[in-house]
């Protein structure tokens, strides 16, 4: 997948939640919950976009670890709706789904940087 690719999925990750917390009852449990997961999920794009500006292969791993922190925020910001919303655990499960997605291509990236980042000190 393509950086550009890639930076549009967490795009769309990042508006289709906005979409789907738009959809769920304002109340005292999820009011707080649907703001951290906005928060999260967002900026999980954001922080791409960051390190795909990286200066260095270690800030680039480095960014990387953020979004895959945020990512793992967001599922379970998106687990506690879930357990307090199942009348949209359709969209919920979409979401999550996605998110899983992201998650490992984010991880499989901070593996493969951290190898070539290995391989050239090595060298």
């Amino acid at each position: 997948m393509s950086i550009e690719a890639l930076k549009l999925r967490f795009k769309k990750f990042a508006i289709n939640n906005a979409i789907f917390i738009q959809n769920l009852p304002k109340n005292p449990i999820n009011i707080p919950y649907c703001n951290q997961f906005i928060r999260s999920s967002s900026s999980t794009g954001a922080n791409y976009r960051a390190a795909c500006r990286a200066k260095s292969p270690a800030d680039f791993i480095n960014k990387l670890k953020i979004v895959e922190e945020e990512l793992d925020e967001s599922v379970y910001f998106l687990e506690l709706l879930d357990y307090f919303n199942s009348e949209s655990a359709t969209e919920n499960d979409i979401i999550r789904k996605e998110a899983d997605d992201l998650l490992a291509i984010t991880v499989q990236s901070i593996k493969t940087a951290r190898a070539k980042l290995n391989q050239s000190k090595k060298q």
